[in-house]
């Protein structure tokens, strides 16, 4: 028997994973390392595929599957590292918001 179903915190997830390079812009500066930020994206890509696992176990009464929340978590980070070289970065999106908190964009 064959079943097609995508568990709707893996979504969610996934989904996240799109912004994430957009809340690391935000909390760093534009001089910060970017290996750094790296770092940060990475974290945050696990912390939050960790917590969506748990909840996902909590709700469903199952055994938490670290396995799970950690390959999740490799997913989120690849998709978000893709999503900034290949849509945040090009359009300007990631410039724009290292500037947000250093004045710079206001005086444009």
């Amino acid at each position: 028997m064959i079943e097609f179903h995508i568990p709707l915190f893996q979504i969610f997830t996934l989904l996240a994973a799109v912004v994430f390079p957009l809340l690391v812009g935000l909390v760093t500066k534009r001089e910060t390392n970017p290996g750094r930020k790296a770092v940060f994206l990475a974290a945050l890509s696990v912390l939050i595929s960790l917590c969506t696992e748990l909840a996902a176990a909590l709700q469903a009464g199952t055994v938490y599957n670290v396995g799970t929340a950690l390959l999740t978590g490799l997913g989120s980070f690849l998709v978000a590292v893709a999503m900034h070289y290949g849509l945040w970065k090009p359009t300007g999106v990631a410039d724009k918001l290292q500037e947000v908190g250093t004045g710079k964009h206001e005086a444009e």
